[in-house]
């Protein structure tokens, strides 16, 4: 029984289960080998199972899976948790679902309750997992000074420390009471520009907090 293909596997087995047996032990046991392949050979043919089975109509599919098909599990099948989150990429704000186990994120899939998305990703949001696991991410703040030439790692309290500073020397620097005769009372020395990971709440935080500092070009990428 060396042909692959179908109706040429099974021809050869029934060919060999219908010889009747005789000679040598060797030969009835090889004769028993046939009857035994020819039997599974009809019990496993796809239209067999489905005759006999409950999914008659094939309405499931459950006849033509194969036993192999039936033991293979979801990549997230042994998920912990599942956290929604948003693709960090385009404007688009697409949904995701992130599959954690033990403390680690294993899988990132699209999340069906999303109305923007449906459970869609695009073939970059698809590849988020490789953002968070890939060897690539830095997980320290890392900072050039000017003119320097090398990398140097801060911690975070000192990173927001110097951004906390440069604000307020930008907003001070940019500041204007009045402009063309009128009070405006607003500096143009910073501005914001949200990205699409950002839901309503925090940009509703973010456009408190830059209004009250006095800046007035506030705009989000994700507003659609």
């Amino acid at each position: 029984m060396t042909a692959p293909r179908w109706g040429r596997a099974y021809p050869r087995v029934q060919h060999e289960a219908a010889r009747p047996p005789g000679g040598t032990g060797a030969a009835r046991d090889r004769h028993r080998e046939a009857q035994g392949l020819a039997k599974r050979a009809w019990l496993d043919w796809p239209v067999y199972r489905q005759l006999t089975g409950a999914d008659r109509l094939g309405r499931r599919a459950d006849a033509v899976a194969s036993q192999a098909t039936r033991q293979r599990k979801p990549r997230t099948a042994a998920a912990d948790k599942v956290v929604k989150s948003i693709c960090p990429y385009c404007a688009v704000g697409c949904g995701q679902n992130v599959y954690v186990q033990d403390g680690t994120v294993t899988q990132i899939e699209g999340d069906p309750d999303s109305p923007v998305s449906r459970g869609r990703l695009c073939p970059k949001g698809s590849a988020s997992l490789q953002l968070t696991t890939g060897p690539a991410r830095e997980y320290k703040v890392r900072y050039r000074r000017p003119y320097a030439a090398d990398w140097e790692d801060l911690d975070l309290g000192t990173a927001m420390d110097m951004i906390a500073d440069r604000v307020i020397a930008a907003r001070r620097a940019g500041w204007e009471w009045e402009a063309e005769g009128e009070p405006v009372r607003r500096t143009l020395g910073f501005a914001s520009l949200g990205g699409a990971t950002l839901d309503n709440e925090e940009n509703y935080l973010i456009k408190k907090l830059f209004t009250a500092l006095g800046a007035v070009q506030i705009e989000n990428q994700a507003r659609i």
